[in-house]
């Protein structure tokens, strides 16, 4: 069954309401505002079913979306990071004390709209060397978490898979939990650099863009993993598809080439997508699409993660 490209469990939650009439099975979603401007939406998968419409592990993914995202205002952008904050402390341990927490940054730094995770680690206030060896002395971290980094690249800088180096990593130095951070793909050009993403089930990279590699989760790590990702690309055949019905939709208003839309209303948004997919390929079927000012947006919302991170970890006594 064709697929839409997306790692956002709400846009395929969508997906999922559509094929089944409404009827989602072991999945539930809640959607409430967090102020005027921020909305949070919970998908829950319950059970192996819902899983399996869904496409995607059994827990919990939680969705930060603001129009307002994009803006260059630090203030707001700091209301966002303690939403975030909000959420990571309900995956956490209420006992934070000498929590040991490593962060990865997944991507390719070369690559604006990979350089996510990477960027997010360059901004995070890493405590780990400070506690080993001042311990919890310092009064600033006195009730803090053992935080460390890494920034694994992608398989074509090392030549290895980035589960297998932070395998290597947690079976060294034993943290109690790994946080992933990642660029995401999204189905809908309105939550790029948008929405964020943060879900206990940890992530498959790259399988937004079809290029799956090995899950980074508890199974795999022995820890528990939560992943936090931003959507910075979209598939093209999702905006051509867009862009189509759109214009089907105004040419029927019109009153010009009525009965065009006809034979399109007879399929679901999936097999739209698909006979879309099938029209424009090849030379458009592996494209993706980012915003032009994705550099500027990326360096912003990679401090807005972080930010989150360290209001999290950085516990002021």
């Amino acid at each position: 069954m064709f697929q839409i490209r997306t790692d956002l469990a709400m846009e395929t939650s969508e997906d999922y309401r559509s094929r089944s009439n409404g009827q989602m099975r072991g999945v539930v979603v809640e959607q409430k505002r967090a102020g005027e401007d921020i909305l949070l939406t919970c998908v829950r998968i319950e059970t192996e079913n819902g899983a399996k419409q869904m496409g995607k592990p059994k827990g919990t993914y939680i969705t930060i979306e603001s129009e307002k995202m994009t803006e260059q205002d630090e203030d707001y952008h700091r209301d966002i990071s303690r939403e975030l904050s909000k959420i990571l402390n309900r995956f956490l341990p209420k006992k934070r004390q000498n929590l040991k927490v490593l962060v990865a940054g997944l991507g390719n730094r070369e690559v604006t709209p990979d350089s996510l995770g990477p960027k997010v680690v360059e901004h995070l206030f890493i405590t780990r060397h400070l506690l080993q060896e001042f311990g919890h002395y310092l009064i600033e971290f006195e009730n803090s978490c053992s935080v460390s980094g890494i920034v694994p690249g992608v398989m074509a800088q090392t030549g290895m898979e980035s589960v297998e180096i932070v395998r290597g990593i947690v079976r060294e130095t034993n943290p109690d939990m790994v946080i992933v951070i990642d660029a995401l793909a999204a189905r809908s050009v309105k939550r790029l650099n948008r929405t964020i993403q943060i879900t206990d089930t940890g992530i498959i990279p790259g399988s937004g863009v079809g290029n799956h590699r090995n899950a980074i989760n508890k199974e795999n790590l022995g820890v528990p993993v939560i992943a936090i990702g931003i959507p910075t690309v979209v598939d093209a055949a999702t905006i051509v598809t867009d862009t189509f019905l759109s214009l089907v939709d105004v040419m029927e208003k019109t009153g010009q080439h009525q009965g065009l839309k006809e034979p399109f209303e007879t399929l679901n948004e999936a097999e739209q997508e698909q006979l879309v997919r099938e029209l424009i390929s090849p030379k458009m079927n592996t494209m993706y699409v980012t915003p032009k000012d994705i550099d500027e947006e990326v360096h912003r919302l990679s401090y807005t993660i972080s930010e989150g991170l360290n209001m999290t970890f950085m516990k002021q006594s």
